[in-house]
């Protein structure tokens, strides 16, 4: 059984811009065909408009309010809302609030800089 506790994953700034802490991945346990992360986006941010060619997420908000984009369709979303973002959608995230918007990432296959497509 792998246990990572949040306060032990160390937090990096993915290519979207925004900070994550992979909390389970092939990286630190025995998960193979996922990742799980934790992201902070400060009041104001927004992570740089992006999609990823193989990758399925769900975002999970679990603090403060944003404003979500996935493809043309762009909904306000807050606490105990689950976020559907199909392989190849543009999406992008933006705290609209103000203390930190925080939400659990999920994606399959697991995360990876190299399948993130950054839109201009």
């Amino acid at each position: 059984m792998d246990v990572i506790n949040r306060n032990a994953a160390t937090p990096f700034v993915t290519k979207d811009g925004s900070q994550i802490r992979e909390l389970l991945a092939y990286r630190n346990s025995c998960i193979r065909n996922q990742s799980l992360a934790e992201a902070t986006l400060p009041p104001g941010a927004a992570t740089q408009e992006h999609y990823h060619a193989k990758t399925e997420e769900i975002y999970y908000v679990l603090n403060g309010r944003g404003r979500m984009k996935v493809g043309g369709e762009t909904r306000t979303v807050g606490p105990l809302d689950a976020i559907a973002i199909p392989p190849g959608q543009c999406h992008q995230i933006t705290n609209t609030g103000n203390e930190p918007l925080v939400f659990l990432c999920c994606c399959a296959p697991a995360y990876e800089h190299d399948d993130t497509v950054m839109v201009e």
